[in-house]
């Protein structure tokens, strides 16, 4: 092989494989059961073989699309706070007042509510049992917390901008607050089996975006 051989080998990746209409649907199965079981089971306690029998495909199929393990975990990440954000789109793209920014709160509670406070947060639980574990996973999840930060920083922009807010507030450090109450009201709310610590926790960040007000 010459030199000029193996740098091409050695920084060009393999193309990736096309996938068909079927084969979407296919890996997408794959991707929504994994999800489920590493939700309710954890990824330590989700093995390849136990996605295979719930999804209903073999092992062969999911090697297609997946690599490894880890290959389906970054899906997995991905995944759910894709579906975190469609769920609470609508009140995210409408925060533009302390009234919206309560109902968006609101609605997680009404949320775990409908749980019976089991389970907690998809991206929290994945985060809890990753982070100091796979430090490529974190990056996943820092990128997935920052997806999830940015609609409530733009609202929050939103509200400094029309007058709502004070013009030095720092929509940075008040979005990172509030998705924080959010996440500790949550891990609460699941130990606890009670809504109650999530309601506090959000009241408590939406009353310190108060201060800010114009």
């Amino acid at each position: 092989m010459t030199p000029t051989d193996a740098t091409a080998t050695a920084g060009s990746a393999p193309p990736a494989p096309r996938i068909t209409a079927a084969g979407r649907r296919t890996r997408d199965r794959i991707v929504r059961t994994a999800a489920e079981l590493m939700f309710r089971k954890g990824v330590a306690g989700t093995s390849i073989p136990d996605v295979q029998q719930a999804a209903k495909v073999s092992a062969s199929q999911i090697y297609h699309y997946f690599g490894d393990k880890s290959d389906l975990v970054r899906a997995v990440i991905r995944h759910q706070i894709e579906r975190t954000l469609e769920g609470q789109r609508p009140l995210l793209d409408r925060l533009d007042s302390f009234e919206a920014l309560r109902a968006w709160c609101d609605e997680a509670v009404e949320v775990q509510k409908r749980r019976n406070c089991e389970g907690g947060c998809e991206i929290g639980s994945l985060a809890s049992e990753l982070v100091e574990t796979c430090e490529l996973m974190r990056g996943e999840l820092v990128a997935a917390f920052d997806r999830w930060e940015a609609p409530i920083r733009e609202g929050l922009r939103r509200m400094r901008e029309t007058g709502v807010l004070v013009a030095d507030a720092d929509v940075d450090h008040l979005a990172t607050a509030m998705l924080a109450a959010v996440q500790g009201g949550l891990l609460l709310t699941q130990v606890r089996r009670s809504p109650e610590p999530l309601r506090a926790a959000t009241d408590a960040a939406i009353g310190y975006v108060e201060t800010f007000a114009a």
